[in-house]
């Protein structure tokens, strides 16, 4: 017996040994349909037992490596030119067959929303799908997770030829992008998408990074001690405690919440407009009703009235006096505007409830106090001011934000990339940084030289988007964040191989993500062939280099005005410029066209002493270009505080 037990042990322990011992694998980069980049020594790494040998041939190209005590091994192709399809073995105590793999340039694209936006939601998008029918174009999709520390895996991370079925779920950018691209180089085009909706730049920089900056030098713990799971919880827990717990079922509408009578004496308040994450209730998604009451004198009725309740994140119903007067579904960037019914206004008591449903990010009203009002003809009832609250359904979904902590994204979706061979980058971004506009100019240089050390191959192109025009105009000039990180965004361009893609005149007022990604697309394209392929041409608009004061007028000057400046307009004025004195209130000013040169001047101001150009979230009035169709850069002279000075990721 104790023999057959030995010899037992014995055969199941050489079983083990054999069935345990690891098949060769490549790096969830590398399947078929791969593009590799061309002209560079191109790494090629993955997976094997301690000490196992390892053959790689390609393009008559024949490696041998041996894996470290890790497992980990990795060999270097010498440069090739474009071309394919080729098929890669891999060998070891199995073999793996790579097919149908082309050589070309390789470019990730990565950033948030505006990046993630596919082509099945921008323009003219049922035609541009039917035609994406090129096989030298090849589409690699990163899918979205966080890790608090690298990793390399990429789940279920495939290669895929471009076609109509596979290029409708994509970035619309970088697919613009590969395609306008591929058509003038005409080389097969490798596309990464790497990109998160709603992120900021700290989330994809590396630990090491980010603690390089000052007001970030404490942050590695933080990052080392974050857990997925325990922050899940601890999202869960602490809105319980602010709730007092979550309803068990949804009841508003049965019990018609609506209605002026309802009992809302046990109901929560909050001061309104607001986001309610912004006032304690963090990771709430689901519905919430909202109730105010206001009273009226007999003077105050009249024929015509309406609703104004500023943006809602993200759908709404709305009740006036118990009757339904307005609603949208999934509408975060559209402003509330209800005509009220005549006569559905009374003297003394009036109610207002809405209905608020969210289910990702931050949800409730969005904009400033002016937007939340009553219209009576030329009366405004303000309605801003505590709300009584009632929350009627919660998603319990407290999944971890990749903004919780710097370097989440950076992690999990950059990391495993790293190193294969890229030409470049395309980056999309900054909507979510514009709270701390004025830090970007610090915080996205960094990031652009981590990727870049990391990569090590040298200071690769990195082109980026600057954000779109949003919002409604400004009626006067003022100081504003999201030029702020327009500037912020150009400041970048002082770092080698960058390019900036100007998209100030493409936005859509009413819709933080524009549609018309084919601009975008191109316009990052243009600027590729110069930075990244030397061609002498166009590829940038007009970009502030000087100002001269002469008299009461400012001579403003540019680089990139190509074959000349181009003002839209019959009359040759151009739009959107403000004059300021030493008293730092800026005035609308007009401006027009002298040679290649801006002449800017104001009756309001004397002695200029600063000009801005496009200085908003919106310059819906914004026509000027040089004239090949590219749109000059936002810009200011002046060096003064702005909203967001001093603000970092904890503000």
């Amino acid at each position: 017996m104790i023999t057959l037990r030995l010899i037992s042990t014995v055969i199941a322990l050489i079983i083990s040994a054999v069935t345990s011992k690891a098949d060769v694998k490549l790096a969830d980069v590398f399947t078929d349909n791969m593009v590799l980049q061309r002209h560079m020594n191109v790494k090629v790494w993955g997976n094997a037992d301690p000490g196992e040998k390892v053959w790689l041939t390609f393009k008559g190209q024949k490696l041998r490596a041996e894996a470290d005590k890790a497992g980990e091994w990795l060999m270097v192709l010498e440069p090739m030119k474009a071309g394919g399809p080729y098929e890669m073995t891999i060998r070891g105590k199995n073999e793996v067959v790579l097919k149908n793999i082309l050589i070309g340039d390789v470019w990730i694209c990565s950033g948030q929303s505006n990046m993630q936006w596919p082509v099945s939601k921008s323009n003219n998008a049922e035609q541009e799908i039917k035609e994406a029918n090129y096989p030298n174009i090849r589409l690699f999709e990163v899918p979205r997770t966080v890790s608090n520390v690298p990793v390399d895996n990429i789940p279920n991370g495939k290669w895929k030829e471009c076609s109509p079925e596979t290029v409708k779920n994509f970035s619309a950018v970088g697919y613009y992008f590969g395609r306008d691209l591929q058509k003038e180089i005409d080389v097969p085009i490798g596309l990464i998408h790497t990109s998160w909706g709603g992120t900021c730049a700290e989330t994809w920089t590396s630990k090491t990074f980010i603690t390089k900056l000052p007001k970030y030098a404490d942050f590695g713990e933080r990052i080392d001690k974050y857990d997925y799971s325990t922050a899940a919880r601890k999202y869960e827990n602490d809105l319980k405690k602010a709730l007092g717990g979550f309803p068990e079922k949804e009841k508003g509408m049965k019990e018609q919440w609506m209605l002026p009578d309802t009992d809302r004496s046990k109901w929560l308040s909050m001061t309104l407009p607001t986001l309610w994450e912004n006032a304690g209730y963090n990771r709430l998604n689901g519905r919430v009703w909202f109730s105010f009451d206001f009273n009226l004198r007999t003077d105050d009725l009249h024929s015509v009235a309406q609703l104004h309740l500023g943006q809602i994140h993200d759908s709404d119903i709305t009740w006036v006096n118990g009757v339904r007067v307005g609603g949208l579904n999934w509408a975060n960037t559209v402003e509330r505007n209800y005509p009220l019914p005549a006569q559905l206004l009374k003297v003394g008591k009036n109610n207002i409830t809405v209905r608020v449903e969210d289910k990702y990010y931050k949800g409730g009203f969005a904009s400033k106090a002016d937007k939340l009002f009553l219209q009576l003809e030329d009366k405004k009832v303000p309605l801003s001011g505590e709300w009584r609250f009632k929350v009627d359904t919660v998603i319990p979904d407290f999944k971890p934000f990749p903004n919780d902590v710097p370097s989440l994204l950076y992690n999990a979706m950059v990391n495993p990339l790293i190193p294969y061979g890229i030409k470049g980058v395309i980056w999309y971004q900054g909507e979510s940084n514009t709270p701390r506009s004025k830090e970007y100019a610090l915080t996205f240089p960094n990031m652009i030289n981590n990727w870049r050390e990391d990569w090590q191959q040298g200071d690769f192109p990195f082109l980026f988007v600057q954000l779109a025009n949003y919002q409604q105009p400004e009626k006067k000039p003022k100081n504003d964040a999201w030029a702020e990180l327009r500037e912020s965004q150009a400041k970048t361009l002082h770092l080698d191989n960058t390019g900036m893609a100007v998209a100030i005149d493409i936005g859509e007022a009413n819709d933080i993500h524009p549609k018309n990604k084919q601009d975008v697309g191109n316009r990052l394209m243009l600027s590729a062939l110069q930075v990244a392929y030397g061609k002498e041409i166009v590829h940038s608009g007009p970009i502030y280099e000087t100002m001269q004061i002469k008299g009461n007028k400012a001579i403003i000057s540019f680089e990139h005005i190509g074959s000349g400046l181009l003002a839209k307009s019959k009359h040759g004025y151009i739009n959107e410029f403000e004059i300021a004195g030493a008293d730092k209130l800026f005035h609308w000013a007009k401006a027009k066209l002298q040679g290649d040169k801006v002449i800017v001047w104001s009756d309001k101001v004397e002695k200029p002493v600063a000009v801005r150009f496009a200085w908003s979230r919106n310059p819906a009035e914004f026509n000027l270009y040089n004239k090949e169709g590219l749109p000059a850069s936002p810009f200011r002279t002046d060096d003064w505080e702005g909203v967001t000075d001093g603000k970092s990721f904890d503000d």
